[in-house]
């Protein structure tokens, strides 16, 4: 999955804490050196703490979402997605399958794009489908009369 919200929030404490060490020195307020202190040691402790945490198990996140972990299917979906963006569309495809099967609508959108890139819309349409009929807006578009899966009013099923 991504870095984390402690990576971000690492990178934004030590920038904040040097400015307001700077101010305290500045102003000669003790309180605000203190402050600063404390947001350095935690900057400094949340990036060490994300940089030590271990990738991520495809693996581990299917059998999760299997099991309906909503949390481990958005993380394959992510994984699947940096997958796609780094030109491993195989992986990407492999990934989104198993969180369409935990039933993840936003993967069957994302499964539908990828195959509409490789194969084009009329291999896609069946994900796209799924996707609609489970509630996805974009997908819903697509088969109103002149959209994209429906563009002169008939049905693109086969």
């Amino acid at each position: 999955m991504g870095p984390g919200p402690g990576l971000g929030l690492g990178y934004f404490l030590l920038p904040a804490g040097g400015a307001l060490s700077l101010t305290g020195v500045v102003t000669g307020s003790g309180t605000l050196i203190s402050l600063s202190w404390i947001m350095w040691v935690l900057g400094l402790l949340l990036l060490f703490r994300s940089r030590s945490r271990r990738p991520v198990d495809p693996a581990k996140l299917a059998a999760a979402a299997a099991a309906g972990d909503a949390r481990a299917v958005r993380g394959l979906r992510a994984l699947a997605l940096t997958a796609r963006a780094e030109g491993r569309p195989d992986a990407a495809e492999r990934l989104l399958r198993q969180a369409v099967k935990a039933g993840d609508v936003e993967s069957m959108w994302e499964l539908g794009r990828l195959v509409e890139q490789r194969e084009g819309p009329t291999a896609a349409e069946p994900w796209f489908r799924m996707a609609a009929e489970a509630g996805h807006p974009v997908a819903k578009r697509m088969f109103r009369p002149g959209g994209a899966l429906h563009p002169d009013g008939s049905d693109p099923a086969p």
